[in-house]
C-alpha cells in the first residue's frame, strides 16, 4: 500500500502530525523502533501505578489553544511540580525561592535579605556577561546556591564542567522572591490521568501502525512506501553522519516496586551533590495523587551518549548548533523529507512546543 505519509517515529511530535493528516482523509504509516508507541513519554501501568518509562513528562503551557488542543485527548489532574533537592541530606525547594533562601540562609526570612545575599554572593560578575554555565550561575543567585543546589546536578546531567556550558542552561530554570513552590509559572498544568500512552493511541487512530520497526533495516523499501516522509530521529542519522557526529546526552533509568505506601513523600528528588550517581528519584504515584498500598520508585542516571542508545538531550553549545545547521541547510533543500521533534530538529522542546510545532508543520504542508 502507499501512503501520503510515512512517519519515523511514535512520539508525540508524530502522533499530533498523524492526527492532523488523518482529519483531513490522507493516509499515514507510522513506524516506531521500540516495542510501543510513544516515544519518551510513554507510559504503563505496573502494579496499578501509571510509571512514566523514560522519564516524567509534566504537562504545562502558557499557550490557551495548546491546551485546549492536548485537552481533546484525555483529562488532566492539578498536578503542580514542586520538586525537591537533596545534598547531603539537607532539604531544599525547588525551584529558587523563598523557601529555598531562608532553608540555605536561615538569618534571610524578607526578599529584600535574599537580593541583598545573592548581590553580595553574585558580586565578583557586577557588570560582565557571563560566559558560560557557572558566571550565569553565580549571577542569577550566588555561589552558595550554586555550589549546593546547580553544580553537582548540572555536571552530572551534562558530563561535563559547568565552566565549559553555555549558559542559555541555566536561563531555563526559575527564580522568584516570593514562598512559592510551583517549578512552572505557566497557568495550564497538570498530569494526564491514565499516563500519556493513551493520548497517543487516540491520536494514531485511523493510521496504520508498526512497532519494533527500524527505518534503517530497510531505508529504501519504508521511504518508497509514501508520498512524505516525517522523520523524527537523529537528522545527522539519517544523513548518515556526513558533516561529523552532533552530541547528545543518554539516560539509565531503575525502576524498582517498593512495598511501602510512600517512599519519599514528593513525586521528584533531585540529588544535588556530586557524589550520588543519579540525579533524581521518581516516585511516580505521587503524578497521580496514588493511595495504592505500595510504590513504584525510578532512579534516573545520566550517562554518555554512545551508539545504539538513546538520545534524550541534545547538547545545544555553540559547536553543536554549528554542525546542526549544517545539516538543517541541507534539510532545507529537501523535496520529501519533513524533519520535526526534539532529535529531527536538534532542540530541546517542551510538550507544549512540540505540539506547537507540529501543528505549524501541519498547518503548512497539509
Amino acid at each position: 500500500m502507499s501512503y501520503d505519509y510515512l512517519l519515523v517515529g511514535s512520539g508525540l511530535f508524530s502522533a499530533v502530525f498523524s492526527a492532523e493528516a488523518i482529519k483531513r482523509k490522507k493516509t499515514c504509516l507510522v513506524i516506531d523502533k521500540r516495542p510501543h508507541i510513544g516515544g519518551n513519554v510513554y507510559t504503563e501501568k505496573l502494579h496499578g501505578i501509571t510509571v512514566h518509562q523514560y522519564g516524567p513528562h509534566i504537562f504545562h503551557t502558557g499557550k490557551k489553544g495548546i491546551w485546549q488542543y492536548i485537552n481533546q485527548f484525555a483529562e488532566f489532574n492539578h498536578f503542580v511540580n514542586s520538586p525537591v533537592a537533596n545534598f547531603h541530606g539537607q532539604m531544599y525547594n525547588l525551584p529558587f525561592n523563598m523557601n529555598t533562601f531562608s532553608q540555605i540562609w536561615p538569618d534571610v526570612t524578607a526578599s529584600e535579605q535574599a537580593k541583598r545575599r545573592i548581590a553580595e554572593q553574585s558580586s565578583s560578575m557586577a557588570g560582565k556577561t557571563p560566559q558560560n554555565l557557572e558566571e550565569q550561575a553565580i549571577a542569577l543567585v550566588g555561589t552558595d546556591i550554586y555550589e549546593k543546589l546547580i553544580k553537582g546536578y548540572t555536571e552530572k546531567q551534562w558530563g561535563r564542567s559547568c565552566a565549559k556550558l553555555p549558559s542559555s542552561i541555566i536561563k531555563r530554570l526559575p527564580l522568584r522572591f516570593t514562598y512559592n513552590n510551583n517549578y512552572f509559572s505557566d497557568p495550564c498544568q497538570g498530569m494526564p490521568i491514565g499516563g500519556y500512552t493513551p493520548i497517543i493511541e487516540k491520536m494514531l487512530q485511523g493510521c496504520d501502525v508498526q512497532v519494533s520497526a527500524d527505518y534503517f533495516s530497510d531505508r529504501n523499501y519504508f521511504s518508497k512506501s509514501a508520498g512524505t516522509v516525517i522523520y523524527t530521529g537523529m537528522i545527522d542519522e539519517y544523513y548518515d553522519y556526513c558533516f561529523g557526529e552532533l552530541e547528545y546526552r543518554s539516560l539509565h533509568f531503575d525502576t524498582e516496586e517498593l512495598a511501602v505506601e510512600n517512599f519519599q513523600g514528593n513525586a521528584v528528588v533531585n540529588y544535588t551533590d556530586e557524589e550520588t550517581p543519579y540525579t533524581r528519584i521518581i516516585e511516580h504515584k505521587h503524578f497521580e495523587f496514588g493511595t495504592q498500598p505500595n510504590t513504584v520508585i525510578t532512579h534516573e542516571y545520566p550517562v554518555a551518549w554512545k551508539h545504539g542508545d538513546e538520545p534524550y538531550y541534545p547538547i545545544n553549545d555553540e559547536k553543536n548548533s554549528v554542525l546542526y545547521q549544517k545539516y538543517a541547510d541541507r534539510a532545507s533543500n529537501e523535496k520529501h523529507i519533513l524533519f520535526g521533534g526534539r532529535l529531527g530538529m536538534y532542540a530541546y522542546l517542551d510538550m507544549d512546543d512540540t505540539i506547537a510545532a507540529a501543528l505549524s508543520l501541519a498547518k503548512r504542508v497539509l
